[in-house]
């Protein structure tokens, strides 16, 4: 990467006939070096810009000073101050916050805090918002408060308002001096002025409380912050787990991990799972399980199967709940072969697989296109002493009318009301779209009639369909008013 910026500089030099032009480079080579944090060697490109007798700017010596500041050099960051004046530049608000910074990097904030005094007095460079907030963290470092109030209370004075970065470094810095009682003040008063907190003021906050033993008060934050949508991260957690009691907090960590998979923030629900071994803490059969779903649910199922794998090595076993996830997930990701390898590791281990299991399976066979497996199954159901449900023969009808076999679909229909099942919404919704898609309209067109009378409606990818037929002129007009009373 150095020496790729260092044939960039050779190339601008060559080519670059424009003074501005070179100086508008070199910045843009120079930024880009201090971003990745080589110091070093910005200061040995700046040297060779002199070499080169490329002009220098304020935003070239500004990076400079920077990179000074971060190595601890702050000597020679004054002397570039002092290339500003030799060369008649101005320093702006950027190259002052900078050094500002570097002072306060050596945890010399009064001459930290002597530049800003010298800014807030001047008429032409005041502080910003990046140099107010500079100089609170920088009294904050160092356990000095009272400043950074200080200074807070001048931004409210002036035109540059504090923002959550500046009320949460203090809040921080009061609770970690176990002066919870004036940061939760100073929360409020940020709340009152509109300023919406972030994790990390919740979590400052929920510290402070901790360390104080206030374990209802940390509670009431967390679900607080929850309520805003503002997720706990891993060093929230990590605060919880190590302050309070570790068995009461187990199912806020099932919580927390059930958040972030509805989310799909499976990365971050696994971080809190290895945080919570760290802990000591042993995750329980529901916590593994809301994240063998979470996986499953992302198509991440050889991470589902790692899970189930670990939660067993842990001494905890895998429920019905457990394996009707990940039979799911590898029925619906066409994993067929691993799904009937569960489900017979399922019948060894004597699980009571009820109805639910099977309809897993006997849908992932339908999708998977053996219909003839999945009405075998289905036949089988009586001997295992389990009778197919509302959702059994949805599934199954769905199955048959996808591999065209419609009339069987019918008979299933008839078949299961005569078994005392009857039919919902979604059963007529799906055979009468089963009966459009293999082009037998009329049919489907008695079916919508006959749910209509029993008091269901089209749902909307039904409807879609209908719409579709009715364009097309391949309705009756005459069914229109039925099927306006399926709306």
């Amino acid at each position: 990467m150095l020496k790729m910026m260092m044939r960039n500089i050779a190339a601008a030099s060559f080519y670059c006939s424009s003074r501005r032009w070179r100086v508008v480079r070199f910045t843009q080579i120079l930024g880009q070096v201090a971003k990745l944090k080589h110091y070093s060697a910005v200061i040995s490109l700046y040297n060779q810009m002199g070499v080169s007798r490329i002009g220098r700017d304020v935003y070239i010596l500004t990076i400079v000073i920077n990179c000074y500041c971060h190595l601890n050099q702050m000597g020679f960051s004054l002397s570039v101050l002092g290339k500003f004046f030799k060369l008649g530049l101005e320093p702006n608000v950027f190259t002052f916050t900078t050094l500002i910074n570097g002072f306060l990097l050596e945890n010399r904030v009064a001459e930290a805090a002597g530049i800003f005094n010298k800014m807030m007095k001047a008429g032409n460079c005041k502080p910003n918002l990046v140099t107010f907030s500079t100089l609170i963290r920088g009294f904050c470092m160092t356990g000095n408060n009272s400043a950074a109030i200080q200074v807070l209370r001048k931004m409210d004075e002036g035109a540059c308002k504090p923002d959550v970065v500046c009320y949460s470094n203090i809040i921080d810095s009061l609770c970690k001096d176990t002066l919870v009682d004036d940061a939760l003040n100073l929360f409020l008063e940020m709340m009152s002025k509109g300023i919406a907190p972030n994790v990390i003021t919740y979590t400052s906050l929920i510290h402070g409380v901790c360390n104080l033993g206030e374990w209802k008060e940390a509670t009431r934050l967390l679900n607080e912050m929850v309520s805003k949508n503002i997720f706990p991260d891993v060093f929230t957690f990590s605060v919880l787990v190590d302050t309070l009691c570790k068995e009461s907090w187990k199912q806020k960590a099932s919580t927390l991990i059930n958040g972030y998979c509805k989310r799909k923030n499976i990365d971050e629900a696994m971080m809190l799972l290895r945080e919570m071994t760290c802990k000591g803490l042993v995750p329980d059969t529901v916590t593994y399980s809301i994240l063998v779903d979470g996986c499953c649910k992302v198509g991440k199922l050889g991470d589902a199967q790692k899970l189930s794998s670990e939660m067993q090595a842990c001494g905890q076993l895998p429920n019905v709940q457990t394996y009707s996830i990940l039979l799911d997930g590898l029925c619906k990701n066409r994993q067929l072969s691993r799904a009937m390898q569960l489900f017979g590791e399922m019948e060894a281990k004597k699980l009571d697989i009820n109805i639910v299991i099977y309809n897993i399976l006997i849908e992932g066979l339908c999708i998977a296109g053996k219909i003839e497996s999945a009405r075998d199954l289905f036949c089988g159901l009586s001997s295992k002493g389990l009778r197919p449900n509302v959702r059994t023969y949805t599934i199954m009808i769905n199955g048959l009318c996808i591999a065209g076999l419609t009339s069987e679909a019918e008979k299933f229909l008839i078949q299961m009301e005569e078994k005392g099942c009857s039919p919902e919404g979604c059963t007529y919704n799906t055979i009468i779209r089963g009966f459009i898609h293999n082009k037998q309209t009329s049919t489907a067109m008695v079916l919508i009639q006959t749910m209509v009378e029993r008091g269901f409606s089209a749902d909307a990818s039904t409807m879609e369909l209908i719409v579709n037929l009715l364009s097309k002129d391949e309705v009756d007009p005459a069914l229109l008013p039925l099927i306006k009373k399926s709306l």
